[in-house]
């Protein structure tokens, strides 16, 4: 349904007849860690999430897993090889 409380116009998922059912009745505003982010809306001179409707509880444990301006690394670990068994397998001739 379309938000008729901070977002007015834009489809929420939140929104339903007797109103907003997020807790508090309405959006929350982005945090720093937002800035640069491809879900920002800027509504009334507020900035707001498109995406998620309190963007400080995601970014609580670490990344926002949403954020679109945030480059995550992915670890892969090498894998250890014993010396003395590669050596034996290049022997045999497998």
């Amino acid at each position: 349904m379309l938000c008729a409380t901070t977002k007015k116009g834009i489809e929420c998922f939140f929104m339903a007849k007797k109103g907003c059912t997020f807790a508090g009745g309405a959006c929350h505003e982005i945090v720093q860690q937002c800035e640069g982010c491809g879900h920002v809306l800027t509504v009334e001179s507020k900035k707001l999430c498109k995406a998620y409707p309190d963007p400080a509880a995601k970014w609580q444990f670490g990344a926002c897993n949403l954020a679109t301006h945030v480059q995550r690394k992915l670890q892969t670990e090498a894998k250890k090889v014993n010396p003395l068994k590669a050596s034996k397998k290049a022997a045999t001739g497998k």
